[in-house]
């Protein structure tokens, strides 16, 4: 059989539960950095991100301005005190008090803030006072709060960088790093404890930096590939976020935290760079943010957490200008300073599906395999614009199952071609390649990028349907 037995339990959670998701994406976040001269004033922001399917914002600060725009919004905000107030908060209750008495009581609840980071990627900062002050800072912030009748409205956690797991490939053996697994363990019970998630920095930007291979790159970018088999599982990883979280999620159940909740700070990808940088271009940054927005929304979850999407906060808003390093370093932003879109992820509410920009995987021409009707019938007559995507000529059954497994796994309904669907015969992957990618297509808005599958598809206007197999058109 063409459909891998995982994706087919993957569709069977996903299919009741994606088209409820269409307007209420409250997983989808973006991170709002400040390192930069050239920011729009606070109350223009509020409006972009009111205009967008953006729920939630990450602050590093506290700043008020920023979170006062945000009142009566109903956009959830994250606010951050900073590694360098580690020390007070961890050994002066009082500073922890008035911390939360200026930074959260004079917005709380007009500005919807939902969680305070204490510090930013401490426990792999190398200052080991620093690592051992930030649980006690965690507890006496959630102190004050607990003070102000706000501790079980606002949560308190820490974000940590994916160098916090010792091992993280495959995923199922992911697991902290034993130099400072005590004190892992510490914050991880403070998490449990109070209900608060782990939040990480995971970036397979910086995973195809260090093996810049064009397999790699698709598997980044959520692109049509090969996979990579966790024999461990026997789970097939299909993208770089799902293998990089659930390398997370199975190093909190090797703990013993297996009811801590993930939450991703941080993940993004540059649209340009140094002419030495491999990866950063404006088609990259799209095929990543938008088909993880997309990977979002269909629900599916990852293989170890499915049919939930988690909580993930986009980085970045903006450009910040005045960032240090490399030219990538200031170049994240999804939106630039005068509100207009450095590229389309599909994040505006009035076009909320993101178009597919070109896959950088090659296709390898080499035997043809096309689908083969058994019995070709008069298909229903369509309107004029109606169009189907289908397989392009001399596409090879490994690049006709990659764009197989990469449709299905998207969260459409791959049933049809299962055993005894309608679409099912002939079992070939090519003929279910050829349904699935045109079910994908119809289901994003049959944009013409969205029938790309690595420039082995093309879109026409000749109904492939056959017998009792109807591939939908999409017209009306």
């Amino acid at each position: 059989m063409a459909i891998p037995p995982f994706t087919a339990l993957l569709l069977l959670v996903i299919l009741s539960q994606a088209s409820c998701f269409a307007h209420s994406q409250s997983f989808i976040g973006v991170n709002y950095g400040q390192v930069a001269d050239n920011l729009p004033p606070p109350s223009a922001t509020a409006k972009l991100l009111q205009s967008t399917s953006i729920e939630k914002v990450r602050l590093y600060g506290s700043d008020p301005a920023i979170i006062s725009a945000l009142a009566n919004t109903g956009i959830g905000i994250v606010i951050g005190a900073a590694n360098g107030d580690i020390p007070a908060l961890a050994n002066d209750p009082n500073f922890a008090k008035n911390w939360v008495n200026t930074n959260v009581v004079p917005f709380y609840p007009s500005s919807k803030i939902i969680l305070i980071t204490v510090g930013n990627e401490v426990m792999t900062s190398g200052d080991h006072n620093l690592m051992t002050q930030l649980l006690p800072a965690m507890q006496n912030m959630q102190n004050a709060l607990n003070a102000m009748s706000l501790g079980g409205k606002i949560k308190v956690s820490s974000v940590h960088s994916m160098a916090v797991l010792k091992s993280s490939e495959p995923p199922s053996s992911g697991s902290f790093d034993p130099s400072f697994g005590d004190l892992m363990k510490g914050i991880l019970g403070f998490n449990d404890a109070t209900g608060s998630p782990f939040a990480i920095n995971p970036y397979p930007y910086f995973a195809y930096r260090s093996d810049p291979r064009p397999e790699t790159l698709a598997f980044c970018l959520f692109q049509p590939n090969a996979g990579r088999l966790d024999t461990n599982t026997n789970i097939k990883y299909t993208n770089m976020f799902d293998a990089q979280v659930d390398a997370v999620r199975s190093a909190l159940n090797s703990f013993g935290f297996k009811n801590v909740e993930i939450v991703v700070a941080e993940t993004g990808w540059p649209y340009k760079g140094d002419s030495n940088e491999v990866g950063p271009s404006i088609e990259n940054a799209k095929a990543y943010n938008g088909n993880l927005i997309a990977h979002l929304r269909s629900m599916v979850g990852t293989p170890l957490m499915p049919g939930k999407s988690v909580d993930t906060y986009l980085f970045a808003l903006y450009d910040e200008d005045l960032k240090p390093g490399p030219a990538s370093e200031r170049a994240f932003g999804l939106f630039k300073t005068d509100l207009s879109m450095n590229y389309d992820v599909g994040l505006s509410k009035s076009s909320q599906t993101p178009a597919a920009p070109n896959t950088p995987v090659a296709p390898s021409p080499k035997t043809p395999v096309v689908p083969s009707p058994k019995t070709p019938v008069a298909p229903t007559p369509k309107p004029d614009n109606a169009t189907w995507c289908i397989p392009k000529d001399g596409v090879s059954d490994a690049q006709l199952q990659a764009n197989l497994d990469y449709a299905c796994g998207q969260g459409i309904n791959c049933q049809p071609i299962q055993p005894g669907g309608a679409c099912f015969e002939p079992n070939t992957v090519a003929s279910h390649a050829a349904y699935a990618m045109n079910l994908f297509y119809q289901k994003s808005d049959r944009r013409p990028l969205n029938c790309d599958f690595s420039q082995t598809a093309r879109v026409s206007s000749n109904n492939p349907s056959y017998g009792g197999c109807v591939y939908p058109s999409g017209a009306s």
